[in-house]
């Protein structure tokens, strides 16, 4: 039975620096009317959903206001980000791009994502950092779900139709660089690969108890052949 692999993107396979939050604070303000102190706000792990309800919830949005917003926050978000990104040092992580070359040309294993990003903006920060959207047929995404926990079941159940394989928990690997990757793995039964290339300091993510700790993504397919 191959395993599905379900990659996070910020801080995982890609660094945007930058672009990422400023075309969030341009979404925000273009559909809400405000930034709602963004500057200041921790992105990691969370969906964007929950980044708008944190931030927007202070100023007296609603959270069923910001649920009916999230469509032309989406198409907002995406279309922002398309316009600024190439003014920014969009990265790979070490290890990134080889890995996932190496992966696609094995039969053992299903690729996919689970983000906090919307999907449209997801696909953006992707093609930037050189890889390919179509290289991952399935996800789960940050405009589906305030809590990131509820997206890997999302993302294998997709998987299950897309590649018509019965997949269960234990077949999926989430990877990610935050204490919310490995909370969303262990919530879906799966297993987690911590990677030290975002914003948390590799002590905080062993405390968090991973299947499997990386400083980046170079060391993976030792984990997955062993």
């Amino acid at each position: 039975m191959p395993r599905l692999l379900l990659f996070d993107i910020d801080g995982t396979l890609l660094w945007t620096n930058g672009a990422g939050r400023e075309a969030t604070r341009l979404a925000m303000i273009e559909v809400f009317g405000t930034e709602a102190g963004l500057t200041q706000h921790v992105f990691g792990g969370k969906t964007d959903w929950r980044t708008l309800v944190d931030l927007l919830g202070q100023t007296g949005v609603t959270s069923s206001e910001i649920e009916q917003q999230m469509p032309a926050f989406h198409e907002a978000m995406t279309r922002n980000l398309a316009a600024i990104i190439a003014g920014y040092h969009v990265e790979a992580c070490p290890g990134g791009l080889a890995l996932i070359e190496a992966l696609r040309q094995r039969d053992d294993v299903l690729l996919g994502l689970v983000t906090g990003n919307v999907k449209d903006a997801a696909a953006v920060k992707l093609r930037a950092a050189g890889y390919d959207p179509g290289w991952f047929p399935v996800g789960a995404y940050g405009h589906e779900a305030l809590e990131r926990d509820v997206l890997p079941a999302l993302a294998l159940a997709r998987a299950v139709d897309h590649y018509r394989h019965p997949l269960q928990p234990d077949d999926v690997f989430v990877i990610g660089d935050t204490p919310a990757d490995v909370s969303c793995a262990r919530a879906l039964g799966g297993r987690s690969v911590a990677v030290g290339t975002g914003f948390f300091e590799r002590d905080e993510l062993i405390a968090c108890r991973p299947n499997h700790y990386l400083d980046d993504l170079k060391g993976f397919l030792d984990i997955l052949d062993n």
